[in-house]
């Protein structure tokens, strides 16, 4: 087991009711869970997204925290949150890191790995 280790998974939705495909708008909900597997406890202090549709295009997203929370994880601990994003195509992915620092003053990233956000029933 790392020191320094978070474990981070995503479970994606698409949500109709807020989208309008005809305006080429949709809207996409998530749910992230970090799990503090390492040895030392650490801080979330930041994120960087990066949000790609099936055109290729796009957005960077960086902020302190998620969801106004700078969640502080002991050893075992596990902090979940949603949030949302929307495209304007109907598919697209999203990757990034969360910048963090452990109690003993260790700083690093944990990488988020891609989770791709699609209509239900549109991959192939």
């Amino acid at each position: 087991m790392a020191a320094y280790e978070l474990t981070v998974t995503v479970r994606t939705q698409y949500i109709a009711e807020q989208s309008d495909p005809d305006r080429h708008n949709y809207v996409f909900a998530y749910t992230v869970t970090i799990k503090n597997t390492g040895q030392i406890a650490a801080q979330l202090i930041s994120r960087h997204w990066v949000i790609t549709d099936a055109t290729n295009r796009i957005d960077e997203v960086r902020g302190l925290g998620v969801v106004g929370h700078q969640p502080l994880l002991a050893p075992g601990e596990v902090f979940e949150y949603s949030s949302g994003s929307s495209l304007a195509t109907p598919q697209g992915s999203m990757t990034g890191e969360f910048f963090c620092v452990a109690e003993d003053g260790e700083q690093f990233e944990v990488k988020i790995p891609e989770f791709v956000l699609s209509l239900p029933r549109t991959l192939h």
